[in-house]
């Protein structure tokens, strides 16, 4: 396990191979940001660290033995909502990502992606701002509307402003872009966006996604 002197985004590891846990390791080690606290082989293990550890986020494998990644993540997240939680899969069939998602995941990592675009993609999560990328959004909106039918827009608590943020966090953009859409300033964009996340009870731009496609407002 790696070590620093200053502070760090401490990180859990979960996967039942044993060169899929130190490909992750590698990876990390590059960034003096990230810190690997400990490693699990299983959903059961990861549970166990979980509460003895504290970390501040899970890599966490889909496939394992004795208790599958999907689950482990669903019963960490009752018990520790602050741990962020993050996918690694070799797969990106969109079931998987679906499913990730309802269990309660922050985000879904590729195996195979180079670790520059690791290293860019956790840094995000660790500051909750993982735009949804528009591919990833328009996957979802399929997945959402071929399970239900064609729902009315819910009632909901926010703002017709706060609404059109929302649409657009939906559609992946990012605070940036959703600022020069609506001519706004970031600041501004980062502030209804606090205000939303706190009006709903949701921790992050994936769970606005998916609120977004449930409730009929993307």
């Amino acid at each position: 396990m790696t070590s620093n002197s200053q502070e760090c985004f401490r990180i859990l590891i979960v996967d039942d191979n044993a060169h899929a846990r130190e490909g992750m390791m590698d990876i990390l080690a590059i960034e003096p940001q990230f810190c690997v606290v400990g490693e699990a082989v299983n959903g059961q293990e990861a549970i166990l660290l979980t509460e003895q550890l504290m970390p501040d986020l899970i890599l966490m494998d889909i496939s394992m033995p004795m208790l599958g990644g999907l689950e482990a993540t669903k019963q960490i997240k009752d018990k520790f909502p602050y741990v962020k939680i993050v996918m690694v899969t070799v797969s990106d069939d969109i079931t998987h990502l679906f499913e990730a998602l309802k269990a309660g995941a922050q985000g879904y990592l590729l195996k195979n992606l180079k670790p520059s675009q690791w290293h860019e993609y956790l840094r995000a999560i660790a500051i909750d701002e993982v735009p949804m990328s528009q591919e990833l959004a328009s996957k979802l909106l399929l997945e959402f509307t071929s399970k239900t039918a064609a729902r009315p827009q819910s009632e909901t608590p926010l703002t017709t402003r706060e609404r059109e943020i929302l649409e657009r966090v939906a559609t992946g953009e990012s605070n940036r872009e959703i600022a020069q859409r609506l001519n706004l300033s970031e600041h501004t964009v980062k502030n209804h966006l606090k205000n939303i996340l706190q009006k709903l009870h949701l921790e992050n731009r994936v769970q606005l996604t998916r609120y977004a496609f449930e409730n009929g407002l993307a």
